[in-house]
């Protein structure tokens, strides 16, 4: 009796702290997703005018407050996004060590290139800065190079939506096979993986298509948001024996 009774006690605990985990997880999820809206959507759609450099360097230069914040919340991004993966490994390592070492790796190589990445943008806050040795330069061939960085910055995200699809197969995976997260959430977020890759194959391969589909994958990206809110409020679900 006493040992059923220590093993129902171990198996309540193991219980509450699977669920404390996902919970961090999901707030970590939340956090990622919060701070990529704000650097990734919103202040290039205020700042950046698409075609006219000196428009976007007017607005940039007047707003560099927010253009900063920007660059600054996309950094906390990439910092947030690594300790969410490293929550899900301990979350999910024991279904299968393989497949969440995987999903750690390429959320670890699109980290990377994010941060590689953000230095466009600080190259365009260089440019815009007035600084002395640029004073060769006129102001609408600053404008227009400061402009190049941006767009490159924006290509480059392009290039990393690969990672951002490739993560989500072994976490699709992970979650599809678990018994505390509906697989229902698991394929949901291996079907978002396929619209990534497939947004970044169309930009690169086909880009005079992809206005025509991207909001089809946006609409299938989206299926990356429901794991976010089941992990904040459920965390995870009794395992059946």
């Amino acid at each position: 009796m006493a040992a059923s009774q220590t093993k129902v006690i171990e198996r309540i605990e193991d219980m509450s702290s699977t669920k404390k985990t996902a919970r961090i997880a999901g707030w970590l999820y939340l956090l990622l997703a919060i701070a990529g809206v704000f650097s990734l959507i919103y202040v290039p759609s205020t700042l950046i005018v698409s075609g006219d450099a000196a428009a976007t360097a007017n607005n940039i230069t007047s707003s560099e407050l927010l253009f900063r914040f920007g660059i600054l919340t996309g950094f906390i991004s990439q910092v947030v996004f690594i300790f969410l993966v490293l929550v899900l490994y301990r979350l999910l390592k024991e279904i299968s060590h393989k497949q969440a070492l995987l999903m750690v790796t390429l959320v670890v190589v699109s980290v990377s290139t994010g941060f590689l990445n953000s230095l466009n943008n600080i190259a365009a806050l260089i440019i815009l800065s007035g600084a002395d040795f640029l004073s060769v330069f006129d102001k609408s061939q600053l404008d227009s190079l400061a402009y190049f960085f941006l767009r490159l910055e924006s290509h480059g995200i392009q290039v990393i939506q690969v990672f951002w699809g490739l993560w989500l197969f072994p976490f699709g995976l992970l979650v599809y096979k678990s018994r505390f997260i509906p697989k229902i959430l698991g394929v949901l977020l291996i079907i978002a993986g396929f619209a990534y890759l497939l947004s970044s194959f169309m930009f690169l391969v086909l880009p005079q298509y992809q206005a025509t589909i991207s909001p089809l994958l946006t609409l299938l990206e989206v299926g990356e948001l429901p794991i976010i809110f089941w992990l904040l409020i459920v965390g995870a679900k009794a395992q059946s024996s």
